[in-house]
């Protein structure tokens, strides 16, 4: 698989990828000037590995998302279904702030946009 990581800033995530548990990891917070221009790479990227590979999870952990990145990751939600019809393993893990209860609600929303199975986890002190 081919390696992705950026590094978190102000205004963006962490992004990285776990070759050996096939992990696709976004951290922090998202807010980029461009989310579109910020996120075709990583939407690319993910495409091409779920049409190389047979596995991917993806681990969430936003504290806060705006509506322009809120559409991206649903783009994502969308890749990511369409590979599970085809027969991929997909998976995603949303952790979030037990004290942030809008990230628990974003997850629940997007938990019913897909068939593929979606863990909401609550971030422990």
């Amino acid at each position: 698989m081919a390696e992705l990581k950026i590094t978190q800033t102000t205004t963006t995530p962490l992004i990285s990828f776990d070759e050996a548990s096939a992990t696709l990891r976004i951290a922090g917070e998202s807010y980029p000037e461009n989310s579109f221009a910020f996120y075709a790479p990583i939407l690319d990227w993910v495409k091409q590995q779920l049409q190389n590979n047979s596995t991917l999870i993806v681990e969430l952990t936003i504290t806060y998302m705006n509506s322009s990145s809120t559409k991206c990751m649903l783009d994502l939600l969308d890749i990511m279904e369409d590979a599970h019809a085809r027969g991929v393993k997909v998976s995603i893990v949303w952790n979030y702030d037990p004290e942030n209860p809008r990230s628990f609600e974003l997850a629940e929303e997007f938990c019913e946009e897909v068939s593929f199975p979606f863990q909401i986890v609550a971030l422990h002190p």
